[in-house]
């Protein structure tokens, strides 16, 4: 196997609030993502995933632990070398399509503005030129350039979003919930246009949803959030076919069934930490397969497995 593109080593992301509280968002969080793979990041609201993101990219100075990205440790103070090097080979896709765009500006200066930065065009002409084929690849038209924002649909924002990540043709997107807010019909054509995408490009994504059937579609590993903890990861088969930890098995239990015969007879498992009797600070990653990590105690971790074979 490669080497990782990116590598977070026990990241903490912790924000003061008073002088006597702080929220404690991201706690050890650790994983890989390999070049041209889909890591996905699932969990509640609340549980850090936006945080995750948000740090890996460095929109937030890490607290604690070390990431690495391309062979660079960006954690700390950037030089002006590896900043450039991050803004031009790491992308975000953020949640709000509207929000992300600036109202004021047209969609050829929305996408081109790195291209304006980096000086990534010769000239005007091939300026517009590399605008109209990346307006093409994410299925908008050439003359669409011309417009503001408010004259899209919210699809067609977010396409608009993804053309402006796709224009460095960056190594890592980040696609933060980029399609939570568009219709069910919508996820599907721009989740397809994603992996059409990886498919040419050769880009990794990290997929942050709660969706969980949208990131079975699209990741080739999966991490589970709850609480700012990692509690499971392992590859998308492994959490889907054997899920060990409790969270992880409420979540999994909570997916409708298309089958109405079969959604009669589901039984959601329910799971509530307060009650649960697991302390996420006093567990450790136990390896129960060949990538499938799940955070416990020995004794946890042991009767979870027991529970896992016992509901097969």
């Amino acid at each position: 196997m490669s080497e990782p593109l990116l590598k977070v080593e026990n990241l903490k992301q912790y924000f003061p609030v008073s002088r006597n509280y702080t929220v404690r968002a991201v706690n050890g969080v650790s994983f890989e993502i390999y070049p041209g793979e889909t890591y996905g990041l699932v969990g509640e609201s609340g549980s850090g995933k936006t945080t995750i993101g948000r740090s890996v990219i460095r929109l937030y100075r890490p607290t604690e632990g070390r990431i690495t990205f391309d062979g660079r440790d960006i954690t700390g103070r950037l030089d002006a070398d590896t900043r450039g090097a991050l803004r031009r080979e790491m992308q975000m896709i953020f949640q709000d399509p509207m929000a992300s765009l600036n109202p004021r500006k047209k969609v050829s200066d929305i996408i081109g503005e790195g291209l304006d930065i980096h000086h990534r065009a010769a000239s005007r002409e091939d300026r517009a030129e590399q605008i109209s084929r990346m307006l093409r690849k994410v299925g908008l038209s050439p003359e669409h350039a011309a417009r503001y924002p408010h004259q899209f649909s919210g699809g067609q924002r977010q396409r608009v979003g993804i053309a402006r990540a796709l224009i460095m043709n960056p190594k890592l997107i980040i696609a933060d919930e980029c399609i939570s807010a568009l219709d069910v019909s919508i996820q599907a054509q721009v989740v397809n246009l994603m992996k059409d995408i990886q498919e040419e490009t050769g880009c990794a994504y990290l997929f942050i949803a709660h969706d969980l059937s949208m990131v079975k579609y699209i990741s080739d590993r999966i991490g589970v959030l709850h609480l700012g903890y990692m509690v499971e990861s392992g590859t998308t088969e492994e959490i889907f076919s054997h899920p060990v930890h409790p969270y992880t098995r409420s979540l999994l239990s909570a997916i409708p069934h298309p089958n109405p015969e079969v959604e009669k007879r589901r039984k959601s498992e329910e799971y509530d930490y307060a009650t649960s009797g697991i302390h996420y600070a006093d567990g450790t990653p136990h390896l129960v397969g060949g990538t499938h990590q799940v955070l416990g105690t020995d004794e946890e971790v042991a009767g979870w497995l027991n529970q896992s074979a016992l509901n097969k």
